[in-house]
């Protein structure tokens, strides 16, 4: 249920359900490499599928824009995380709200400089911090409606530059640690 959930927001935006797939599975290994125990490796990856669940509440216009967004219209998109956060947040159950928490803080910067709250560091709970690390690696490597997917070179550098900005160094340093492991789940479930 949580992947078709996921599969009809991201079909709404053009790419594959793969993708949501993907971002479960580098989230569950992350988690695992972090330490966390096995419940709740094993919630990330069924809730962080769910992370842009709020892009539903999205216009189509906006959503599907090949091209880079107006400042309205990226204050538009970024109601995103919100949107999702209210959606799930009705539900008592656990992954939901889990789920709940990833959508709203899984474009938190780890300086304080993301949204929608400007959370910072540990202030932004690790499922937040995880998802967003495991999304962005992965939506890079994939081609958008807005741009090509990129080489590895590049996804490399950019997460690089990003370090203590908007990732957590420590989940940096073991995303490079067991960066075979992560390409080997963009394998098992290509675009």
């Amino acid at each position: 249920m949580v992947h078709l959930l996921a599969g009809a927001a991201e079909t709404r935006s053009w790419d594959t359900a793969n993708h949501v797939k993907r971002v479960g599975m580098i989230s569950e290994l992350l988690g695992q490499l972090y330490g966390l125990d096995e419940a709740t490796t094993t919630a990330l990856r069924t809730a962080s599928p769910l992370h842009d669940i709020g892009k539903i509440g999205i216009p189509d216009a906006v959503l599907n824009k090949p091209g880079p967004h107006t400042p309205e219209e990226t204050s538009v998109m970024r109601t995103h995380a919100e949107l999702g956060a209210r959606l799930l947040s009705v539900s008592r159950r656990p992954l939901l709200q889990l789920a709940a928490e990833i959508a709203l803080t899984h474009h938190e910067n780890w300086d304080g400089s993301g949204y929608p709250r400007g959370l910072s560091g540990e202030a932004i709970p690790i499922g937040g911090r995880i998802t967003m690390l495991a999304d962005v690696y992965d939506a890079l490597g994939s081609r958008r409606c807005y741009k090509a997917a990129w080489p590895l070179d590049d996804i490399r550098a950019y997460i690089v530059e990003q370090t203590g900005t908007k990732f957590e160094p420590r989940l940096v340093e073991l995303l490079f640690d067991n960066w075979d492991r992560v390409q080997a789940v963009r394998s098992r479930l290509p675009d």
